[in-house]
Parts: structure tokens; sequence; C-alpha cells
């Protein structure tokens, strides 16, 4: 393995269009798990300019036409649309969602002869590191904050107007396999009319330059600001938007694999989300207790069976402990029920908890009071150092 290279990740802002669907999506999964929590979800959206359409296969209560659309709009206010052409006063709406199918919930249903199954086959992989405070992959923990700290100083007015849209590139340099500092950076962002290039860089790089730990700014001709020189046109007008487009910026942008699904528009017993969040909360306990400084972990699971087809651990040679990954594979399994009504009970994924993960990744946060990312949780590690 190389010690010495380059590595980038991205990140999107809420209001990249992509984004906007998914918040789209996992603010109507709010809505119908407030309504039941065992609601069954599967919704899409896509967005162009002033039109939204919604889609997917649900069993849940009834939300009424007006207030389906409101929450859609109230999502779209929030970000921050009010351009003409996407105004969350304006947009048109459509409902297509439809009934799941008794082919899928035959298969999820738990009755007297089995228990409840996976909502779905597929593959799931979590990942940790100790890179950053987060156990998150330096480059995409610093592009996440770069656009939440942009964005952020737009809404409390302390830096002149800018879009909802944006993103995030950002290189970092790796030395005997650790993040030294920043080689390039790239930021670009939606903004008004009139504003050149070079004032929309002098805007923003003070505050990237305060997101960079001490040292790590790259050098001045390597922050890169809007490269086209003009980006007025944006968001959903600007770029069609679609749910789950953006996983890798969802998860650890790029530093691990990725089984393939998208979490947002789905409730808990799709394991797509929920055993890729379990993994991600046993990968960083892991590291977090010490046994290693890498993980990655992946699970599989076939639809309409409760327990995983299989059980992966890698700790990428970075073992502290000298246990060896089938030993910590045993270990997990008598710890956690990796079931999908384990996985749900466990993490207490049944509340309207899905709307704050949908922008800025859905990893390397703090837990909420409320149940919201208790995934990143690391009250496991006690438990984990008993075996060291």
């Amino acid at each position: 393995m190389f010690s010495n290279y380059l590595f980038t990740s991205e990140s999107v802002s809420e209001g990249h269009p992509d984004k906007v669907c998914d918040q789209i999506s996992d603010s109507l999964v709010d809505a119908y798990l407030l309504k039941d929590n065992q609601s069954r979800l599967a919704i899409e959206t896509f967005a162009t300019s002033n039109r939204v359409i919604i889609g997917g296969e649900i069993r849940a209560p009834e939300i009424a036409k007006n207030d389906f659309e409101n929450i859609v709009r109230q999502t779209i206010k929030d970000i921050g649309y009010e351009q003409d052409g996407f105004n969350w006063k304006n947009v048109e709406i459509t409902n297509l969602l439809h009934s799941q199918s008794p082919d899928i919930a035959r298969g999820v249903d738990a009755n007297i002869n089995k228990d409840e199954g996976a909502g779905d086959q597929g593959i799931m992989f979590g990942y940790a590191c100790d890179e950053t405070s987060a156990l998150m992959p330096a480059t995409i923990f610093y592009a996440h904050r770069i656009l939440q700290n942009i964005l952020s100083a737009v809404r409390q007015q302390k830096i002149p107007r800018l879009g909802p849209d944006a993103k995030s590139q950002i290189t970092l340099k790796y030395v005997d396999q650790k993040p030294v500092g920043a080689d390039n950076i790239l930021v670009s962002i939606q903004h008004p009319q009139g504003y050149t290039q070079q004032k929309v860089r002098e805007i923003i790089y003070p505050i990237v330059k305060a997101t960079m730990p001490e040292g790590w700014m790259c050098p001045e001709d390597k922050f890169l600001v809007n490269p086209t020189g003009n980006f007025v046109i944006g968001g959903p007008d600007g770029d069609a938007g679609l749910t789950g487009r953006k996983i890798i910026v969802d998860t650890y942008g790029g530093a691990s694999p990725h089984g393939g699904g998208a979490f947002s528009g789905k409730d808990p017993t799709k394991v797509d989300r929920s055993a890729a969040y379990m993994a991600r909360y046993l990968a960083k306990n892991i590291v977090a207790s010490g046994l290693a400084s890498k993980c990655t972990l992946q699970i599989a699971y076939a639809i309409g069976i409760s327990q995983p087809l299989s059980l992966f651990i890698n700790t990428h040679n970075s073992s502290k402990s000298g246990m060896l990954e089938p030993e910590l594979v045993k270990i997990i399994q008598e710890l956690v029920d990796l079931s999908p009504r384990g996985i749900r009970n466990y993490l207490q994924l049944n509340k309207p908890i899905y709307r704050r993960t949908s922008s800025y990744g859905h990893f390397g946060r703090e837990p909420d009071n409320d149940g919201g990312f208790s995934w990143e949780k690391t009250d496991l590690v006690h438990k984990l150092k008993k075996f060291l």
C-alpha cells in the first residue's frame, strides 16, 4: 500500500438539486413515521424547473393533499429556494405514490412462523478511521464542513448573499498514510447576477481557511472558486435532481466501499438504510474502543430473511490488540442482534429523525437527544474493551 499520496472527496450543499430531492423524500418519511412508526416507505423525488414529482411505494396512513404539499413546500422554503425557476410558493407538485406490493410485504412482515425479514437484498458497508475526532475520513469531513460553514454564514447574514446550490471538493496530502494538509480545494457556489468570480472568492476564502486545521490550507493558487466563471442559475432549475444520487457524498467520500443502495426516502425496515447505519455504528465503536485505527465492515441480506447472510470485518492491518478479524466477527454477533428488527430496536430507528440526515452526510454527526444519529454513539466501547 502507498504511504504518501493524494486523496480527494467532494460534498454538496442542501441546495444541490439531488439533495433537494433527498430532503423532500426524508421530510415525507418523517411525516409518515410521525403518523405511524411502522409505516413502510420507499419514496423517490424528481425535481426540475418549478416542478416536483414524487413516486414510490408505501404502506402508511394517508396524508391529506394540502398537508402533503405543505411538507414539500416547507422543505423547499427551508432550503432557500425563492427563485424564478424554482420557488417554494408556486412549484408544481405531483404525487404518484402507490401502495406497497403485497409480494414485498409478505417478505418483510413477521408472522407466527417467521421473524420480520429484510426489506430487500443487498450489501451494506460501514467504515471508521482515526483521521478526525468524528472517526471519519478527513477529506469528506472537511468537504462537508466547508459548505456547512459557508451556508451557515449566509443564513446568519455574516457574509453577502449567496445561493443555496453549492459543491466543494478537497484533495489532501497523506504522508505515512496520515493527512497532513490540503493540496487543493474547490468550491462552486451559486451567486446573484453581477458577482464576479473574484468577489465570490474573497467572500468565502476566510471561511474555508478557518474551517481547515492550522497549517492545512492549500496554497492560494490552488484554491479554486467557480471555475466556469459564473454560477447564477442553480438548483433544480439549472440541473434536474433525483433522490439517492449522492451516495458517496452521503457516506465516506470514496474512502470505503459502498454497497450501492441509497438511504433517503426509505423507512428503517429497508436494510439499505438501517443496516448501513448499524455497520457504521459497529465500525466506529471498534475504532473508538482502541481495537483498531481503521475498520471496514460489510453485512449482506436477502429479502424476507431476518438474519444476515454474512458479516465481514477488515481492520486493514491496523489492529492494536492482536485480535484477528474472525474473532471480532464472533464478538459482534454475540453483542448485537443484526436482524432488521434487532437493528431498529437497538438504534431506535422508528422515529421521525431522517430529514436532518439528508444533507452533509449521514455519518460523522453528533448524536441528538431525540435519537437522531444514534448510530454515531460509542456506547458499545465498554463492552468491546472487555475483549481486549
